[in-house]
Parts: structure tokens; sequence; C-alpha cells
């Protein structure tokens, strides 16, 4: 092989390697007012990215900011992301379902969204954030909350939203200028597929960029392994691609 030739695939092996490439994240606990109010979170910046970066505003599910959470924090991250864990239960993790549901109850909606408006506001004001380019992500509870910093942040980029509960009503969807991607299972009895389709249905009859997708034999928390009858690998799988490429497409360029 010639050397000019052997110099041209180096320089294309290279340039694949850096469009492909992943960042090890760094972690540290943060804290950032809420009105009158100090709440914590976990604060996740991609190692060896530059410039001004895309963020995520990462919400728990019903169980509190736990390991699971914590982990898809770190996991976006090392897609190129500076993504803020939020901890809506103040400290307090939940280990079984009804400790969860007593837990949810008790966090009043208006402090819940004054803790995730103060959690975008907080990563819009990194040094190494595009205030621009700020996004959110949930799942379950969280995904619920993810659509309503959406309708209440008209300047959120993209807004992923994992088996949430939902809203339909048409002058309040308006409010939305994210783009939506949502990940739903077809046999959830708690958000079940008619309510995903009128949703889907509001979005586009509005003309809002959305990319909804049932997955018709998972049921509520598909994406969690630590739900045990639930877990559905491949379609977590499924579901994680398309939401790197949401955010692909959506906050990083």
């Amino acid at each position: 092989m010639k050397a000019s030739n052997r110099k041209t695939l180096a320089v294309l092996a290279c340039t694949l390697l850096l469009s492909c490439a992943t960042f090890a994240a760094t972690s540290k606990d943060v804290s950032y007012k809420s009105g009158d109010e100090t709440v914590k979170g976990i604060l996740y910046t991609p190692d060896g990215a530059h410039g001004k970066l895309p963020a995520l505003v990462v919400i728990h599910e019903w169980w509190g900011l736990n390991d699971w959470i914590k982990d898809q924090a770190s996991k976006l991250a090392d897609q190129g992301y500076v993504t803020l864990a939020v901890d809506l239960y103040r400290g307090k993790v939940a280990t079984t379902p009804e400790e969860a549901h007593e837990i949810m109850r008790g966090v009043p909606d208006d402090r819940a969204a004054r803790d995730l408006t103060a959690a975008a506001t907080y990563l819009r004001s990194q040094s190494n954030v595009d205030a621009a380019r700020v996004g959110d992500i949930g799942w379950c509870m969280g995904g619920g909350y993810a659509l309503n910093l959406a309708l209440s942040d008209p300047k959120l980029k993209a807004a992923v939203i994992n088996y949430g509960h939902l809203a339909t009503d048409p002058a309040n969807l308006a409010k939305i200028n994210a783009a939506v991607l949502g990940n739903f299972g077809g046999l959830d009895k708690g958000i079940p597929p008619e309510s995903v389709k009128a949703f889907e249905a509001a979005l586009k009859k509005d003309g809002k960029n959305a990319d909804i997708k049932i997955y018709d034999d998972a049921g509520h928390a598909f994406e969690n392994p630590n739900n045990k009858e639930g877990y559905k690998a491949a379609d977590a799988e499924d579901a994680w691609q398309r939401t790197t490429s949401f955010l692909e497409k959506n906050l990083k360029k």
C-alpha cells in the first residue's frame, strides 16, 4: 500500500472514531435555589468535551433519585450532555411500592414545578452549557413531570417522556415549543394506548414535532431492569436508541 493511501485511511479512521466518540462522565453533588428553598441534585459532566454543550434535566421515577436514575444520567452524559439528576424527594428514596406511593403523594405540585424550573435555570447558568439547547427526560412519574416542564418552559428544546402522565387539552399543548419523544407500553393500564394516541394526535394537529411509539408487548416501567416482571430488554434497548437519536437530532444540532 502506498504511503499516501495509508495516510488517507488513517485520517478516515480517526474521523470515524471521533464521530462515534463517547465521553466518560464525572459527577458532583450540587445545590441550587428553588424559590426560598435550596435543593440538591447530581451534576454529570462529559470529560474531554469542549465548548458549550447541550444539557438535560433528568427526572426520577416514583422511587426517587436511586442508582438506576443516576446511571441513566451518567449514560446520557457519556453521550456528550451535561445532565442534572434532580431530587424531588429531598433525599428520600423508596424501596417498596407502598413507600413510593406515599412519598410521591407528599410532593406538592407547585413545589415540583418550581424545582424543575429551577433545575433548567441552573443548567442554563453553567459556563459549559449552551442555554439554547436544554431539554429534559423522565420515566414513570418523571415522564409526566418531563411533560409538565415542557408545558411551562417555552425555552425547553426537547422533552423525552417515558410512560408518564399525559395531557390532551389543545390550549395547554399549544404552550409546548420543545420537540417531544414518547415511549409507552401498550399493556400499561395506567396510561392506556387510547390516551397515548389521543396525545399524539393532539400534538400533531397543532403542528408539534412529536415522535410517539407504543410497544405492544410492554407494560409500565418496561425500560427498568429492576422491574423484574415487566422489564422488556429488546423494547428497552429500542427506546434507548430512539432516545439517543432524538436527542442527537434536537439538542446537538
